[in-house]
């Protein structure tokens, strides 16, 4: 068996023993990245060069993400984070340089110039930047393993169209 490494390119060649001959071939080639291939963090650079303060990407149609604006609009008296709809252009952009599909209102994503946070973990991150006693209240958070927490996420972002409703079109 073989493995060959050189300039992206990698071969895996496999050659059996002579009683196994007839049976097994195995030859697999992955190619080198598509020159195509956008690199969505150089992409969305332009989103923090003139304002650094991270981007809170939200469903902009579910009435519970934008309740959940409208009280960190309230709480963040210095204004310390941004606020971009998931199916806006621009929040679809941000969305494929945080590893995920353009169509993914799945979750609540935190983008900060130089990494992403989703789920509860972008809730978490969210508490940090607002005024007492969310700070403090994200730390004991954090002691919760990220399964749990990432579980009763996931169990009310799963059913918030049906227990809070939607709206049309986005408010913010």
């Amino acid at each position: 068996m073989a493995l060959h490494l050189s300039g992206g390119f990698s071969r895996l060649n496999y050659s059996p023993s002579e009683q196994f001959k007839n049976r097994l071939t195995v030859s697999a080639t992955i190619s080198p990245p598509r020159p195509d291939t956008v690199n969505w963090v150089e992409a969305t650079s332009s989103f923090f060069d003139q304002d650094t303060r991270p981007i809170m990407l939200f469903d902009g149609v579910c009435n519970l993400c934008n309740g959940g604006v409208r009280f960190v609009r309230n709480v963040d008296r210095n204004r310390s984070i941004r606020f971009e709809a998931l199916q806006s252009e621009a929040g679809k952009k941000l969305l494929r340089r945080s590893g995920r599909a353009p169509d993914d209102i799945s979750s609540v994503v935190l983008v900060e110039k130089e990494r992403s946070y989703i789920k509860s973990e972008a809730v978490l991150k969210i508490m940090e930047y607002l005024d007492l006693p969310f700070p403090q209240l994200a730390f004991f958070l954090q002691f919760v393993p990220l399964f749990v927490r990432d579980f009763m996420y996931d169990n009310v972002a799963d059913n918030r169209y049906a227990i809070f409703g939607y709206s049309d079109s986005c408010e913010i």
